[in-house]
């Protein structure tokens, strides 16, 4: 049996009623990626308000890894908000908060012992961890890399590297931020050049920055994530960040592992540092911590959090109770469900598929990930590697025009990420592929 159904052509007459009304009422600054508007989801598929129905290969940019309206999550967000929706966390402490972060620091592998501090969102995540190894550390200087989004707020901005839309206009940025390259072994291994010897040429890069650049003792912290988001889902190679660690341990720099897109089973483990056979100071977590709900955290080391002082970190809406309630219910479907296992599968299933287009299709110049985490880069001509835009843009629209929902990424907007619900079914998997092939070969 199929998910998806078409009534309507797409966008459907209530669809274009409601963006002529978004047009006249709310801000042009959001991006669109489709012109449609969702009524309702369950598991992997979203009903619009004309009553089509979609596949969602994007799961709200990698937020319900559990689906849409998880039942479970549902009745625990409906439990909670009858008995408390806020009093603020600072004035009047509340259990699912303390429960939340005794369960984060039992499963998010980062060095012990732990503890945890919550938030609204990804970018304050990421501001608070690099506030955190400041204050700890008594150092100023971060350090960043190539192709990274951190989120949209100003040290998240000044982290990000992709400059259109992100920070055009927005500068000055944050002072005391140094970048370096991301190790993108697709478009910058050298000649004949493999994983290893590329790892250790960027890390010899590293010592050298350290010389040329910044004193590693200025240094607080290293911000990275382990596949790229909005980057491109570019891999950083496991010699790497071994040699990152090390080095970040010869100097005294607090490690901080982004795992806001890659947390959660979105890699076939809980969290894809797990990959990698290292562990952080830091870990940031947003995304599909709450099934959906706005909520975020930083865990790590005890000592670099108790560091802070009283008042330090915080706000009105962090830790919010209802929030907290969803995200134990949604760590329950993952625990239970066994979704890691189930992610594990769908990704090899997913892999198979995708190791075949770059002999169907030649705009297909490179697959990559962390299985099911996986992009695949766009490009006009393979010897060149001139990214394509246009033409994955192009498949987007024919896709989401006949019931796939996809998103790109990459710093150059040309690489096709695949974000879909954990709880897909293997024939839904297959069926959205084979709307995505179709539109290809007719491309």
């Amino acid at each position: 049996m199929k998910t998806i159904h078409l009534n309507t052509p797409i966008p459907g007459p209530r669809s274009q009623a409601l963006m002529a009304r978004r047009k006249a009422a709310v801000s042009n600054s959001p991006f669109i990626v489709t012109p449609i508007f969702a009524e309702r989801g369950a598991g992997a598929a979203v009903t619009d308000v004309d009553g089509n129905t979609f596949l969602d290969f994007a799961g709200g940019i990698g937020t319900v890894n559990v689906g849409h309206a998880h039942p479970r999550v549902v009745a625990a967000i409906r439990e909670q908000s009858e008995k408390l929706l806020h009093t603020c966390f600072n004035v009047m402490q509340y259990e699912p908060y303390i429960a939340l972060a005794e369960k984060l620091n039992a499963i998010v592998p980062t060095r012990g012992p732990r503890k945890t501090v919550l938030f609204n969102s990804g970018a304050e995540a990421v501001e608070n961890a690099v506030k955190i190894a400041r204050r700890a550390t008594g150092r100023s200087a971060v350090l960043t890399f190539e192709h990274g989004f951190a989120g949209r707020t100003y040290m998240a901005m000044t982290l990000t590297s992709k400059a259109m839309p992100y920070k055009s206009g927005f500068g000055p940025f944050v002072p005391e931020v140094y970048r370096l390259p991301y190790p993108y072994l697709y478009r910058d291994a050298r000649s004949g050049e493999d994983e290893e010897a590329f790892s250790e040429r960027l890390l010899a890069g590293v010592r050298e920055f350290f010389h040329t650049h910044v004193d590693p003792k200025q240094v607080a912290c290293v911000w990275i994530e382990l596949v790229t988001g909005e980057g491109g889902f570019i891999p950083a190679p496991r010699r790497y960040m071994q040699g990152l660690r090390a080095l970040c341990d010869e100097h005294g720099i607090v490690l901080i592992v982004d795992e806001i897109q890659t947390g959660f089973c979105r890699t076939g483990k809980w969290f894809a540092v797990e990959h990698y056979g290292i562990e952080a100071d830091l870990i940031t977590i947003a995304k599909s911590l709450a099934g959906g709900l706005p909520l975020s955290g930083v865990v790590g080391r005890a000592d670099l959090l108790d560091a802070v002082h009283v008042g330090g970190l915080g706000g009105t809406f962090c830790g919010n109770p209802v929030a907290c309630a969803a995200a134990l219910a949604t760590i329950a479907v993952y625990e239970e469900e066994r979704i890691a296992d189930r992610a594990a599968a769908l990704g090899r299933r997913l892999f198979q598929r995708l190791e075949k287009w770059p002999e169907k299709f030649p705009c297909c110049g490179n697959i990559r990930g962390l299985p099911p985490m996986l992009g695949v880069e766009f490009v006009k001509e393979r010897a060149t590697k001139e990214p394509d835009k246009a033409g994955l843009s192009a498949l987007i629209q024919r896709c989401y025009e006949n019931g796939v929902i996809l998103i790109a990424s990459g710093t150059h907007g040309n690489v096709l990420r695949f974000l879909f619900p954990l709880v897909m079914d293997e024939s839904q998997l297959d069926e959205g592929l084979d709307v995505i092939e179709t539109q290809l070969e007719q491309l």
